[in-house]
C-alpha cells in the first residue's frame, strides 16, 4: 500500500486556487488543517437458494471478509471557504474491477459558505447518486442480497463519477428548510478522466435534485438525470431517468415511500429502443436503544416495445441489528420473487459482524 505523505498532502492543499476571486486565496495554515485515517472490516455469512433462469452457480454458501479504510484530509482558507478531500479504499481484491482499484469513492469538497459547496467527484458521491435509495433500513437495501439486475437504485449512476455538483446552501422558511443540487459530467456513465485527460465518448450528462424538509419529520424530494449523446444517426435518443420520495420520522420510527423510472436510449448501431423500466418501493424501520429493525418491499418491472412478456419483479428483505460498542451484529433475509422479470425465486440469508476502528 502507497505510504501517506501528509507533507505532500499539504503541499497540494496549499496550492488550492480559485480563478473567480480576484487574486489568489492564502494557503491552508497547519494549526487549521485535519488528518485522520479510519476504517471499518465485516464478516458476511451468506446463502442462496434459487430455482431462476440462469441461476446455476447461484446457489450455495460462502464466508467472506470485507474491509474498508478512509481517509480524510481537510483545511481552512484566510476566507472562511473550506477545502476538504476524502478518499475510501475498498480492501476487497474482487472489486477492483469495477472500482477503479481498491479506491471506491474519492471526492474533493470546497465549501463557499453562503455561496454554497462545490464538489468534485472522481469516483462516486454525487448528490443525485445519494437519492438513488432513500428507504430505511437496518442492514443493507433490499437489492443488495438478490441475483436480480435492479434498476431501482439506477438513479445518478451516469453522473457519479468524473462529476462536479454545485450545492446550493439549505434555504429556510420558518421551520421549514428547501435544499437544491446540480451536477455535470461531460463524461457520463464511463467514469472520471485521468488528471489532464479528456473523455473517452461523446455523451454528457446532468442531474437536479430537490428536497423540502418540514421540519416536523416529514420530507420530499427528488430528481431528474439526462444523458445526452452527441450522435446525429437516425433512431439516436437520450437517457432520461427520476425519481421521487417520501420520508418521515417520529421517535424510533422511519417511514419511506419512493418511485423511479428510466426512459432508456437506443442500444447503439441497432438504433433499437431499449426497454424502459419503472419501479416504486416501501421501508420502515424501528430502532431503540442498540437494536434496529426493518422491511422494506420493492417492486419493479421492464416495459419491452419488442412485446416481450415482462414479469413484475419483487424484491423484500427483512432485516436486525444489535450494536455493542464498535461491534455490530447483523442479519437480513432477501426474497426476489421473477428475477429479470421471468418466471422463478431467489432467497438469499445474510449474517454478519462487523467492527469499526
Amino acid at each position: 500500500m502507497k505510504t501517506i505523505n501528509k507533507g505532500e498532502i499539504m503541499n497540494k492543499l496549499t496550492k488550492v486556487g480559485l480563478s473567480a476571486l480576484a487574486g489568489s486565496l492564502a494557503v491552508v495554515s497547519a494549526n487549521a488543517s485535519d488528518y485522520s485515517v479510519t476504517g471499518d472490516t465485516q464478516v458476511v455469512y451468506s446463502s442462496a437458494e434459487g430455482n431462476e433462469a440462469g441461476a446455476v452457480g447461484s446457489n450455495g454458501r460462502g464466508i467472506g471478509v470485507d474491509t474498508d479504510l478512509y481517509f480524510t484530509a481537510g483545511g481552512e482558507l484566510d476566507n472562511g471557504w473550506t477545502v476538504s478531500v476524502f478518499t475510501a479504499m475498498d480492501m476487497e481484491q474482487s472489486n477492483t474491477a469495477t472500482s477503479g482499484g481498491l479506491n471506491s469513492s474519492a471526492q474533493l469538497t470546497i465549501g463557499m459558505g453562503s455561496l454554497g459547496t462545490v464538489q468534485f467527484n472522481d469516483v462516486s458521491g454525487s448528490a443525485a447518486n445519494a437519492i438513488d435509495d432513500v428507504l430505511p433500513k437496518a442492514y443493507e437495501e433490499t437489492w443488495d442480497g438478490t441475483s436480480h439486475s435492479s434498476s431501482f437504485h439506477s438513479f445518478g449512476s451516469s453522473t457519479q463519477s468524473g462529476s462536479v455538483d454545485y450545492r446550493l446552501p439549505a434555504l429556510s422558511f420558518g421551520d421549514m428548510s428547501l435544499s437544491l443540487t446540480a451536477t455535470y459530467d461531460p463524461n457520463a456513465g464511463s467514469g472520471p478522466a485521468g488528471a489532464g485527460g479528456v473523455a473517452a465518448n461523446d455523451h454528457s450528462g446532468i442531474a437536479y435534485t430537490a428536497k423540502i424538509d418540514t421540519g416536523m419529520g416529514l420530507a420530499v424530494g427528488g430528481g431528474i438525470e439526462e444523458v445526452t449523446t452527441a450522435s446525429t444517426a437516425t433512431g439516436a435518443s437520450d437517457l432520461t431517468r427520476a425519481t421521487g420520495y417520501v420520508t418521515y420520522s417520529n421517535g424510533p420510527l422511519s417511514i419511506g415511500y419512493q418511485e423511479m423510472f428510466q426512459n432508456s436510449e437506443n442500444l447503439g448501431d441497432s438504433k433499437t429502443q431499449a426497454p424502459d423500466v419503472e419501479g416504486d418501493g416501501i421501508g420502515i424501520a424501528f430502532s431503540q436503544d442498540n437494536m434496529s429493525f426493518s422491511y422494506a418491499e420493492v417492486t419493479e418491472e421492464v416495459k419491452d416495445f419488442a412485446a416481450v412478456t415482462s414479469l413484475e419483479t419483487e424484491m423484500t428483505a427483512l432485516q436486525a441489528t444489535y450494536t455493542m460498542g464498535a461491534m455490530t451484529l447483523g442479519a437480513s433475509m432477501y426474497e426476489t420473487d421473477n428475477p429479470e422479470g421471468t418466471t422463478g425465486k431467489y432467497e438469499e440469508t445474510e449474517l454478519s459482524v462487523s467492527f469499526a476502528f
